[in-house]
């Protein structure tokens, strides 16, 4: 005979179930609860300012008193003469990222898991990370004095072979290559820390396996190493694609100057001084609103892709 249970009772044990798993792993929530708290903090609250994208925002009147004027804004940064450069720069750089910055910690990693010599191996993953911790200000003041029309290094080596000097950092065309390759080698070791942990999961007996049926170095990274971590990229690289429209001002705006405007100028930056220098809330929160849904449809877009080509995904 067949017992039925009411939906008061179904949920009575559903949540008696839920407390008990709750109790067994409290100390693994007690770890996360300061990350979680961090952004229902700083990145769920803060969501209610959003609306001043639709307003007039007045410091005086506030959030809710200010005036609607519904896609003003919107309409307003679409119109703007300097819309389509803002876009294409903060695409190119993403772009740029994504085929030379993203790909070497994934080979850094792979040739760093083939080496045998223990001492050999921390020394060189210990130097691959210490240009993470250098502070961007020092980083750009690094460039600026290798790359100084008068007394750098490399303007001196062109001198010597007789070939012109160039002011790099005020040549719109070499914005963002030196941007790639300082992003390059401040992130190169930090950014393969992931992937060696990753490979480290692999089962050595497939190497073993491997070397007994001939396999070459080559072959194993290839048939063994890079689908053992393809997981991890893939979920690495849908994160990447979803900040394709985001790129952080704070290095950009140390390596800017009015003189390379025309390829440094992305859309943090434009809303950094429309925003902050200017006071222009609203049109900035506007351009922030319009940039976080772009991003969100092409991560969506992404996921789904990679989901029906490897079963792999962010959700």
């Amino acid at each position: 005979m067949e017992v039925t249970l009411s939906k008061k009772e179904t949920f009575q044990n559903r949540f008696k179930m839920f407390w008990k798993s709750m109790k067994r792993t409290k100390y693994l929530h007690l770890l996360a609860l300061p990350g979680v708290l961090y952004y229902i903090i700083f990145h769920y609250i803060p969501m209610y300012g959003v609306i001043i994208a639709f307003k007039d925002y007045n410091f005086r009147k506030g959030i809710l008193g200010s005036e609607w004027v519904g896609f003003k804004h919107f309409i307003r940064f679409f119109e703007n003469p300097f819309f389509w450069r803002l876009i294409r720069n903060t695409i190119l750089v993403n772009v740029y990222q994504i085929i030379f910055v993203f790909p070497l910690p994934i080979l850094f990693a792979l040739f760093l898991n083939e080496l045998s010599n223990g001492f050999y191996k921390r020394f060189v993953q210990t130097v691959s990370y210490l240009p993470h911790f250098i502070s961007l200000p020092a980083i750009i003041g690094m460039m600026v004095m290798f790359l100084s029309p008068t007394d750098g290094v490399v303007n001196m080596i062109l001198q010597k072979i007789g070939l012109p000097t160039i002011y790099f950092m005020a040549d719109p065309k070499w914005f963002r290559t030196l941007y790639i390759i300082s992003d390059i080698w401040q992130h190169l070791g930090w950014g393969a820390i992931i992937y060696i942990a990753a490979l480290s999961n692999v089962n050595p007996e497939l190497y073993e396996g491997a070397v007994i049926d001939g396999a070459t170095r080559v072959q194993m990274m290839r048939y063994i190493s890079i689908p053992s971590i393809m997981p991890t990229i893939i979920i690495m690289l849908l994160l990447r694609i979803g900040h394709i429209m985001s790129l952080g001002a704070e290095k950009i705006l140390l390596m800017q100057s009015p003189l390379n405007y025309e390829t440094s100028d992305v859309i943090s930056t434009y809303v950094y001084r429309r925003g902050l220098v200017y006071g222009e809330y609203s049109y900035t929160t506007a351009i922030g609103l319009f940039n976080s849904l772009i991003n969100l449809t092409i991560l969506i877009i992404a996921n789904k892709i990679t989901k029906k080509v490897t079963e792999t995904g962010l959700f």
